[in-house]
């Protein structure tokens, strides 16, 4: 006997909470707050599943069975899920609307996504700078969804050898958007540019700074204070404070507190991303005290508001004709302190703004040992601040090198 199932009047008429068959194993679904649907119900390999259909204000009764019939012929005679294949249907159809959005739309709304957890905006600066020159002409207009290995190939194979750094910053930002892309859906989670086979293989060389001894430092003092450039003073307070050439050159008069001869260093301008407060030695303070205050900046640069170039501490040490490093004045002060003091080595670390240890060493150095670190810093200006006539080190003058 056939079964019969309910008309379109009579399926109207219900309004009870509850799942009623209406035939082609489709279901008029009634939620507790009245809400209608239409439900395809089937079993795939003895397991119920369910697959919706449509709201019933906008599907009818007849096209409801429709679906369910079609449904069912896709079950029963092609062996393929419904449900699998609604899904697959529907990233398909993602997938093809967003090969309208192209490789620099994503790139532009990575960058956006991400530049709220960088401390600064050199990562984003950088970031767009490369991809402006190398990557952008070659794919910025390609689909999102096409990358492949030979659209990421054409990008990096030209700078490669040259300028093998790029390439490799350039290869790991576009591998960051390809991700950023599939995890919205835009493309499939293959990522072409995380493959390892993409860049030839070289050979790391670890380049130390270019540092002078620390029993050439006083001589060398000597010789920094005849100069007159700002970018000398700048150089100064780097070696008496230990600081980072950057952290110094980018100095604000507003992180210095003269009354208690503490220079604190936004977090944001930290390699650690974290605060350092720096105790100013006596020397320290009277070198502050003889700069101009002319805007926010204790070294300005050309232009109002801005600050001294980063270059210009090395620019200085080129003209003074010594072949070393701003940064290298941290590895003398380091060594001086392991072995002309008896300070510990955490306290060393903690004045050049070093992580120290593991979880466990940092919860036994809460603080940031100020006090121990004042005396160091004074030690350290003192050191440097004489000539080092106790160890026979003369440090000649450089020939002065053309501007």
């Amino acid at each position: 006997m056939t079964r019969r199932y309910p008309s379109a009047k009579e399926v109207a008429k219900l309004n009870k909470r509850g799942r009623y068959a209406v035939g082609e194993n489709v279901y008029l679904q009634i939620s507790e707050w009245g809400t209608k649907a239409w439900v395809f119900r089937y079993r795939v390999n003895g397991k119920a599943r369910h697959m919706g259909l449509g709201p019933y204000d906008l599907l009818s009764l007849a096209e409801a069975r429709e679906k369910g019939h079609a449904a069912r012929r896709l079950l029963k005679i092609d062996g393929v899920d419904p449900l699998t294949a609604k899904r697959e249907r529907a990233t398909a159809d993602k997938l093809a609307s967003s090969r309208a959005k192209t490789f620099k739309q994503c790139t532009l709304d990575c960058i956006a996504a991400h530049e709220d957890t960088w401390r600064g905006k050199a990562s984003r600066t950088q970031w767009l700078r490369e991809f402006e020159r190398h990557v952008f002409p070659k794919v910025g207009d390609t689909p999102i969804g096409v990358i492949d290995v030979t659209a990421v190939l054409s990008v990096l194979d030209p700078i490669a050898r040259e300028i093998p750094t790029v390439s490799r910053r350039v290869k790991t930002n576009m591998a960051r958007v390809l991700d950023w892309a599939a995890a919205r859906e835009l493309r499939t989670h293959d990522n072409p540019a995380k493959r390892s086979n993409l860049l030839p293989k070289r050979r790391r060389k670890v380049e130390h700074f270019a540092a002078l001894p620390y029993t050439a430092l006083p001589s060398f003092m000597v010789e920094l204070h005849q100069r007159s450039e700002l970018s000398a003073r700048a150089l100064e307070l780097a070696i008496l404070t230990a600081a980072r050439p950057n952290e110094a050159i980018g100095a604000r008069w507003s992180e210095i507190n003269m009354a208690e001869a503490i220079w604190t260093v936004d977090g944001d301008r930290m390699k650690s991303g974290r605060p350092h407060r720096v105790p100013l030695s006596g020397r320290t303070v009277e070198l502050l005290a003889s700069l101009p205050r002319e805007g926010e900046y204790l070294f300005v640069g050309r232009f109002p508001g801005s600050k001294m170039d980063t270059s210009a501490m090395g620019t200085l040490l080129k003209r003074m004709g010594h072949n070393v490093t701003a940064h290298g004045m941290r590895s003398a002060f380091k060594t001086w302190a392991s072995e002309r003091t008896n300070f510990a080595r955490e306290i060393i670390e903690a004045a050049l703004a070093h992580i120290i240890g593991d979880a466990a060493e940092q919860s036994y150095m809460r603080g940031d040992a100020l006090a121990r670190r004042r005396q160091l810093m004074e030690s350290w200006s003192e050191y440097v601040s004489k000539p080092d006539t106790a160890n026979g080190i003369v440090v000649p003058l450089r020939k002065e090198v053309p501007a």
